[in-house]
């Protein structure tokens, strides 16, 4: 069967983050209040074979810690859809 997995991966909230604080910029600069803090990282789509739904998200997990996140400077978030 196949699944649609969605990573979510995102800087850690110690690390500065260049292109968040570029787009905050660029909305201040816009007028736009109200915005406290903005970060920026990737949605990863995945179509995966698999048995289940949580073998596919085994796989995607194993997938985002060996090529998709680096552990060092960022977290990820897996769910199956």
């Amino acid at each position: 069967m196949n699944y649609t997995v969605q990573i979510k991966v995102m800087p850690l909230k110690e690390l500065l983050d260049p292109q968040g604080k570029a787009i905050m910029g660029g909305l201040k600069n816009l007028g736009l209040k109200g915005i406290e803090d903005v970060r920026v990282g990737k949605n990863i789509s995945l179509d995966v074979a698999a048995d289940s739904p949580d073998q596919a998200k085994q796989i995607a997990e194993e997938a985002t810690k060996k090529l998709l996140a680096n552990p060092v400077m960022e977290y990820f978030e897996v769910s199956v859809n």
